[in-house]
């Protein structure tokens, strides 16, 4: 592990504030990084103080002035620099992904890998930045409109895809011509510091350090500095429905913008059509994939109710088949949640599901044998009745509701708050198109034969309802980190008035 932790420039005692450059010791406190494995320390990180903050949006500023006069098809060949940086690191720093988080290696490296294909999405992207031209109604008149950067904005990540999800934001807005003010979870505050020692030199080689920045502190703290601060014109935040409701409110209430990336309560439909051992592979994924700790895991399969004792078989025996251990060792398939909080969480939610009329039928154990916060996934036969199914919880609890028809499948399917992920299994063309359709899911991500989890990044990434409805990543989400200016140019010497409006002489 010290090879790993050298390779990545992560000391005993590291500093969780970079503005440009490394800030020795900055003056919050002293955040611990806890291997979920076996609940050792790995290591230690000084947190920032308000004094420390400040030093990071006044370089954030800047250099952004200077940075967003740089062209976009340069700014583009610096992404493709670091993306370079990535593929060189790619396994050491999916490992510690790994170590930190408890997903499993192959995880690990797969989020690492998303990261190389965004920063290379994002260097097409830097000379597609287009704008739109019109007809104007006026004589000799031209009309288009141009993105201008929007500024020096703020990523706030979760704990579970610690790198993937800022280089969303930060490769994006890079391009766009912002600089990027990071607050990585304190849950995972290592691998912020080894991204940021990945990028630095790439950054400082060509002139630009300080375009991506990075600060480590509480959500009480930094996390209210960012939110509450006017300077910063755009905030991305991926967490919780309780947090994204704060950083909406705060943001708002200042007429700033917002990208929420909040929960997901995420269902996949199984008709009685469907090819049962494709879902189940792709179920089994999307429920135990993270240990269920993804916003688009799989949470609620709604099955067609002919086929839900053969379903459930299946996935009971492909549950039993599941190896829970050291996400580092090869074969292991589940790793630990990410703290003692998140089994707690998890077994008060199996106690509501008992409450409510559930019934357990497969695991939601606690692993005891077991050093670490390791649990089995749960498999529960609900009732669409019962109240906690309308809520998250952020670990391997995948409920079984039986539908009768496709109606009464959707309709279960949208009963809930939530509304990032979605899917149908079925060979039915008129069932898929209905699930696709007006009629049908109501998330912002709706899938046919393939599950609820691991989005591509090339498509725009985010839900509706209280998933906030932000988009990240591909299509067209760049247009979230850059402003947009109407312009009108007169190339003639007459004053002509929209409308025909004829004003004085």
């Amino acid at each position: 592990m010290k090879t790993l932790l050298k390779e990545l420039g992560i000391k005993t005692l590291n500093s969780g504030v970079y503005a440009g450059h490394w800030i020795n010791k900055p003056d919050g406190d002293t955040i611990v990084s806890i291997n979920p494995y076996n609940e050792t320390e790995i290591a230690a990180v000084l947190s920032a103080s308000k004094k420390d903050y400040e030093k990071v949006v006044s370089n954030s500023l800047e250099v952004f002035s200077k940075w967003r006069m740089y062209p976009a098809p340069k700014r583009g060949e610096i992404m493709r620099q670091i993306s370079l940086e990535f593929r060189k690191h790619k396994k050491a720093l999916g490992t510690l992904i790994s170590l930190e988080t408890g997903k499993i290696l192959a995880e690990g490296e797969g989020e690492v890998q998303e990261m190389i294909d965004i920063a290379d999405f994002a260097v097409g992207l830097s000379r597609q930045l287009c704008g739109f031209t019109m007809h104007s109604e006026r004589e000799k008149h031209r009309m288009y409109e141009q993105w201008h950067p929007l500024g020096a904005i703020g990523v706030i990540t979760a704990f579970n895809f610690p790198g993937a999800v800022w280089a969303w934001n930060a490769m994006i807005a890079a391009v766009c011509g912002d600089t990027i003010i990071w607050k990585p979870s304190a849950k995972v505050p290592l691998t912020a510091i080894a991204v940021q020692n990945i990028i630095n030199p790439v950054l400082e080689k060509n002139g630009f350090a300080g375009v991506m920045n990075l600060i480590i502190g509480g959500g009480e703290t930094i996390g209210e500095y960012l939110i509450h601060d006017k300077r910063i014109p755009l905030i991305s935040a991926t967490g919780s429905f309780v947090m994204g409701r704060r950083v909406g409110s705060v943001v708002g209430e200042r007429l700033g913008r917002t990208i929420l990336e909040l929960g997901g309560n995420n269902a996949a439909i199984i008709m009685d059509d469907a090819n049962i051992d494709l879902t189940v592979r792709a179920v089994v994924f999307g429920a135990v994939g993270t240990a269920g700790q993804r916003c688009t895991t799989t949470r609620r399969l709604v099955v067609q109710e002919n086929i839900l004792e053969q379903l459930t078989n299946k996935i009971k025996k492909a549950y039993a088949s599941i190896k829970i251990g050291n996400p580092l060792e090869k074969g292991i398939l589940m790793g630990p949640l990410i703290d003692k909080q998140a089994v707690d969480n998890m077994m008060i939610a199996l106690e509501k599901i008992k409450n409510q009329g559930g019934s357990i039928i497969y695991g939601g154990s606690r692993l005891k044998n077991k050093k670490g916060y390791f649990v089995e996934p749960a498999l529960v036969l609900a009732k669409k009745e019962m109240p906690i199914l309308q809520e998250e919880t952020f670990a391997p609890i995948l409920y079984l509701i039986a539908f009768r028809d496709i109606k009464e499948a959707i309709e279960v399917h949208n009963n809930v708050p939530q509304g990032l992920s979605s899917a149908m299994f079925t060979k039915s063309l008129i069932n898929a198109e209905t699930f696709l359709s007006h009629e049908g899911s109501d998330c912002g991500i709706a899938n046919i034969n393939i599950g609820t989890s691991g989005a591509e990044i090339g498509g725009a990434f985010g839900g509706e309802k209280d998933t906030g409805g932000g988009r990240e990543a591909g299509s067209d989400a760049w247009k979230a980190y850059m402003r947009r200016q109407t312009t009108t140019i007169n190339f003639s010497n007459k004053m002509p008035l929209a409308q025909g409006i004829k004003f004085g002489d």
